[in-house]
């Protein structure tokens, strides 16, 4: 999916949430353990719930490959259920050297190597650029740059000065990344809980997309990332994780994040408007 396609999907379903697929199995409503795939049973229950209101989906990768092989078994049946019209995320924040991040960009972007066939998949990029380019010769594959994420212990390193203290760690990231690949391959993951600074990163990055978690459980404001970092083509996917998957643990867990799913989207399209 293209910059233009899916700036074009937000329009069309006045919707730039993105949910994030982190299915732990400790928190699955119980009647479903005695399904013989328990985690695709409740993603596929998710996303037939969902649908109508997300534009993306996230698998984060730690909660797959935490079950070996029948873990990777449910996000590939994950993966190839959610619709063609839909942007999907491989969550890994991966980052090595230049023939290890190949392999892990084949992983996740040649459906021949294994399976798995994601638009976009979140890179760290603390080893540099000869760690994020293997990802970016994929055409039509988006690289998603950790920048300035929600956690606590952001501050330990990104918020920190360089380049003779003119800037901090995450504004050189971003500014450098540019030289990299353009807005039509290149996104940021900026936390909700950083909404202040989404503003300033617009100045730094006007076009790029950036996905954004951190709203609903971990606190983040919906309409303050939206009011600082909205851009005519949308710009924005913001990601929900808890408070839809486990907006119930009983037999209408389904039916409950539909419903939180609608307001975060009705939410969004007012201030799409």
């Amino acid at each position: 999916m293209n910059y233009q396609a899916l700036s074009a999907l937000i329009k069309s379903k006045k919707s730039y949430l993105c949910v994030g697929l982190d299915t732990d199995l400790t928190k699955l409503p119980k009647h479903l353990l005695d399904d013989p795939d328990p985690v695709f049973a409740f993603n596929k229950a998710i996303i037939d719930a969902t649908v109508e209101y997300a534009v993306a989906y996230k698998p984060n990768i730690a909660f797959y490959e935490a079950q070996g092989p029948r873990g990777w078994e449910s996000l590939q049946k994950t993966l190839d259920y959610i619709p063609d019209d839909c942007f999907t995320i491989a969550d890994a924040k991966r980052g090595d050297i230049g023939n290890t991040s190949d392999l892990y960009a084949r992983a996740f972007f040649d459906k021949s190597a294994a399976g798995l066939d994601f638009d976009a998949v979140t890179v760290s990029p603390y080893m540099g650029h000869d760690s994020v380019l293997p990802f970016l010769n994929y055409p039509g594959k988006w690289v998603i740059l950790l920048a300035l994420t929600s956690n606590a212990g952001s501050a330990d390193f990104q918020r920190q000065l360089v380049d003779n203290e003119t800037q901090e760690l995450y504004e050189t990231v971003i500014e450098k990344a540019q030289s990299w690949a353009t807005h039509e391959q290149l996104m940021f993951v900026v936390g909700a809980t950083q909404a202040e600074q989404i503003a300033h990163i617009r100045e730094l990055a006007p076009h790029h997309f950036l996905l954004v978690p951190g709203v609903g459980a971990q606190g983040g404001s919906l309409e303050q990332v939206s009011k600082n970092g909205l851009t005519p083509d949308g710009g924005l996917l913001v990601n929900t994780s808890r408070s839809i998957l486990y907006a119930s643990s009983g037999p209408d867990f389904a039916q409950a994040a539909a419903a939180e799913a609608k307001a975060i989207q009705q939410e969004m399209a007012g201030y799409l408007k």
